[in-house]
């Protein structure tokens, strides 16, 4: 009986430990595996280092960092973007192209103009002088004419990827005296972009500069420049510039800007940093700047009305073109065109949408008298 009773003991004592070792077994295994699932994690997740031209404490500035920020919760942290704003990695315009391309900054949120001597297809991907002058207008081309398409093929081949076009605002000229006409810009220096737009106004007699937005402040207060051409009144105002100017030049009624009533930017990123992106998280990003882009429009034109009486407070005064002038303009803008269609096949692919738009009877901008003998 003890025998019996000292065996069961035994028995009983290593039941025990067969279970603790079988539960420590089955424990480790458990950590390890959420181990493993932690590092698949981990491995799926991508951060971007994203630049924007927009300046530090503007309101373009706070709508991307913020659009920015929410992209990790909107795809399941797959993908972090970290937001700089303008000159914070790339000092310059071209120095922010070249760091996305090397993969030194994963993306940019640039004004697209700005690649008109790098990529001339550019110019017909945001608006230029006489042309598209709604947003919608761009959208029609973008979304449903396949000009967003062939913009990533043109993006490719840099190792870029177009993401979408973002919606801002029209451009708006501030100058130290009255300009009441097209003839009254005859020996002033401007700052405008590049590329065609700086060949339109030099038709009319104007000295162009191109600066960066930071450093048209300074260059308005030094008197090196007559009058800036930049955004809406809402950065604008923030920029200071009626500290500086005491006029503001818009079209005719209903027309903020004859020359970038809808200057456009854009979501550009590394093409490998998109490829490294899983198809979910890709088509998230791609509906959410389609979604930034009507946010980001619709906020500063409501912070625009709000500015420009502001402006008209600290003693600024509105002038307007008259539709005389529009059509002086669209004259001078037309054969530039055509220049910029013929600098490669690419831009003249671009060029070949707005065409067909603008001649449809549905937009009915041109007329085939508008365009007769230029090719």
């Amino acid at each position: 009986m003890k025998s019996d009773n000292h065996t069961a003991d035994r028995q009983g004592a290593r039941r025990p430990r067969r279970s603790f070792l079988k539960a420590a077994a089955l424990s480790a295994a458990a950590l390890c595996a959420a181990g493993t699932f932690s590092s698949a994690q981990a491995a799926k997740t991508q951060t971007w280092k994203v630049q924007s031209v927009w300046d530090a404490g503007t309101v373009g500035y706070s709508l991307f960092e913020e659009w920015a920020k929410s992209m990790e919760e909107k795809t399941g942290g797959e993908l972090i973007i970290k937001p700089f704003p303008a000159k914070s990695v790339a000092a310059d315009n071209n120095a922010l192209f070249d760091a996305v391309r090397n993969g030194v900054l994963q993306g940019m949120n640039p004004f697209t103009l700005y690649w008109s001597g790098k990529i001339p297809a550019s110019v017909f991907l945001s608006s230029y002088p006489a042309g598209p002058d709604q947003p919608h207008q761009w959208d029609t081309m973008f979304y449903a004419m396949g000009m967003l398409e062939k913009t990533r093929e043109i993006y490719k081949k840099l190792g870029l990827f177009y993401v979408g076009p973002i919606h801002h605002d029209a451009n708006i000229i501030h100058s130290k005296k009255p300009v009441n006409s097209l003839d009254d810009l005859k020996g002033m220096k401007i700052r405008l972009p590049g590329g065609m737009v700086a060949e339109v106004f030099q038709k009319f007699g104007v000295s162009t500069v191109s600066l960066p937005g930071s450093d048209i402040f300074p260059a308005l207060e030094k008197g090196t420049i007559d009058a800036a051409d930049y955004v809406g009144p809402a950065v604008n105002w923030e920029l200071g510039f009626g500290q500086v100017t005491n006029n503001i030049l818009f079209g005719p009624p209903g027309v903020m800007s004859i020359y970038q009533p809808v200057d456009l930017m854009d979501l550009t990123v590394n093409l490998r940093a998109w490829n490294n992106l899983s198809p979910r998280v890709q088509k998230i990003v791609e509906q959410e700047v389609r979604n930034y882009s009507q946010q980001h429009f619709l906020t500063i034109q409501k912070r625009n009305i709000e500015a420009l009486e502001k402006f008209k407070e600290s003693g600024s005064q509105i002038s307007r073109l008259s539709q005389e002038d529009v059509e002086k303009f669209r004259q001078a803008a037309l054969p530039v065109w055509f220049k910029w269609a013929n600098k490669d096949k690419d831009a003249r692919a671009i060029f070949d949408i707005h065409l067909k738009y603008m001649m449809n009877d549905l937009v009915g901008y041109l007329s085939p008298e508008d365009v007769k003998g230029l090719e």
